[in-house]
């Protein structure tokens, strides 16, 4: 008795993977931002505390400032490349149908 012909056939199925909808974008409220100096000093701590109410100060070095300045660029850095993958996938998906 001869051997049953096996016959193997390739279907293709296309994933149905909807597109999402972009999140909002990101709104940063304001920074007040000020330099204090030897100079300035006692005059910017003045129109703080009438302005708040407080002494309260956040301190920063020059270096600190650099490095947050960098990372603030990798994260844009980071987000431009996410954005690129997303619309990769995005022409991938949309090209099929």
């Amino acid at each position: 008795m001869p051997e049953p012909e096996v016959v193997v056939q390739t279907e293709y199925k296309k994933q149905d993977i909807p597109i999402q909808e972009r999140p909002k974008a990101v709104k940063f409220p304001p920074v007040d931002w000020f330099v204090l100096t030897d100079q300035n000093f006692d005059q910017k701590i003045a129109e703080i505390e009438a302005k708040t109410g407080n002494k309260v100060m956040f301190v920063i070095t020059p270096k600190g400032y650099e490095n947050l300045a960098i990372g603030i660029a990798e994260l844009r850095r980071y987000v431009k490349d996410q954005q690129a993958i997303i619309a990769y996938y995005e022409e991938a998906l949309t090209e099929e149908e």
